[in-house]
């Protein structure tokens, strides 16, 4: 595992996708980043490490890491939503139409919801697809992060539940 240099309150680690960046707070961890972050301040806590070595494990063939505490910032809708996305076990799916009649909303906000998601990894956005594809990542539809869901998902159906 190799650590990136640690920056602006972020620790980094470069994992089998490149590199992660996590930022933490005393009461979890508020941002994962597939890119560099920007500029922050703030002091590295053990739990972004923790989380990165966490992270870099799973994405290396051990398990999801489920256990660690998230403390992400968003709209009460967001959290409900991104509550429901840590309920989809690694390996599986579900659609945006699925998730949005769970929670009695349409498949549009829970797109928006998972687009917003600052911690991406650990609240698996990446879990959600669309009904007739792999729909968006990120924010985006195509390229390089729809790619990157693709690897996620495969990496996830290979490993053991």
């Amino acid at each position: 595992m190799v650590i990136m240099p640690e920056t602006s309150g972020w620790a980094g680690v470069e994992t089998p996708l490149g590199p992660v960046w996590v930022q933490a707070a005393e009461t979890g961890i508020r941002a994962v980043r597939l890119e560099p972050p920007g500029p922050g301040g703030q002091t590295v806590l053990p739990l972004a490490r923790q989380a990165c070595a966490a992270i870099a494990a799973w994405l290396r063939g051990g398990e999801w890491p489920r256990d660690l505490p998230l403390a992400p910032e968003g709209t009460p809708f967001q959290l409900r939503v991104w509550r429901a996305l840590c309920e989809i076990p690694p390996g599986r799916t579900l659609t945006y139409g699925e998730l949005a009649r769970r929670l009695e909303t349409s498949p549009r906000a829970v797109g928006g919801a998972c687009r917003a998601n600052p911690v991406p990894l650990l609240i698996p956005c990446h879990r959600v697809v669309a009904r007739n594809g792999l729909g968006g990542f990120a924010g985006r539809r195509q390229g390089a992060w729809t790619d990157l869901k693709a690897r996620l998902l495969a990496h996830e159906r290979k490993q053991p539940t």
